[in-house]
């Protein structure tokens, strides 16, 4: 038996169904054998910022990871396989890293020593430990700023973590492999603003940069 509160997600499904249909009767037809998405997401798991949403798509035009505070780390090997498999057998040629201002992965970050987190030995007070050593300098910048205005100074901390997730997603394994096989793949690093709706890019590379 269904669950009663799966019935409000099943009527909207139908419905979303539905219209798709109407305007086109082949709309699903067209994705029903293959994907061939363009980009790679990565993501905040934020309710607020679904990728597909905001940036307009289509069913199999984006192929999407999403965890708390749009996190990149080597040993994740969900990460790394989403990574793996999204460059060599679906041949995306664009990952886009985005974070978003109002994060509440980067604000439990910037809180934590005060937070009963920090006496967990949990899978999300790891994860959350993992992000606050990851944006230490952000950490730094916000601390020193004492005359700015806290959402400034928060936005600007989310901003910190996307650059360094960037760094750590442009040095991994996967991205370093295609680019020094010479395919063509374009990284970028983004900001999605919750009250404007508008995404803002950081940081963009499209090759390997050599260490001085």
């Amino acid at each position: 038996m269904i669950v009663t509160t799966l019935k409000p997600l099943l009527a909207k499904n139908r419905s979303w169904a539905l219209q798709r249909r109407e305007r086109n009767p082949d709309y699903f037809e067209q994705y029903l054998h293959q994907q061939k998405p363009h980009s790679l997401w990565i993501g905040c798991s934020d309710s607020r910022v679904p990728a597909e949403v905001l940036t307009g798509s289509h069913p199999g035009e984006l192929f999407v990871h999403r965890n708390i505070a749009n996190m990149v780390a080597p040993d994740d090997d969900n990460l790394m396989s989403v990574l793996q498999y999204a460059i060599f057998y679906l041949g995306v040629e664009r990952i886009v890293l985005c974070g978003h201002y109002g994060c509440g992965g980067v604000q439990a970050a910037l809180g934590l020593p005060a937070s009963p987190l920090a006496k967990e030995d949990s899978a999300l007070a790891r994860r959350i430990a993992a992000l606050r050593s990851s944006v230490q300098q952000g950490l730094v910048e916000y601390h020193a700023s004492a005359e700015e205005e806290e959402s400034s100074k928060l936005n600007r901390l989310v901003e910190a973590n996307v650059i360094a997730q960037f760094a750590q997603l442009v040095a991994c394994e996967p991205v370093r492999q295609a680019w020094q096989a010479g395919q063509s793949l374009e990284v970028f690093g983004c900001v999605y603003d919750l009250q404007s709706g508008h995404l803002k890019e950081l940081t963009q590379q499209s090759a390997e940069e050599s260490v001085p």
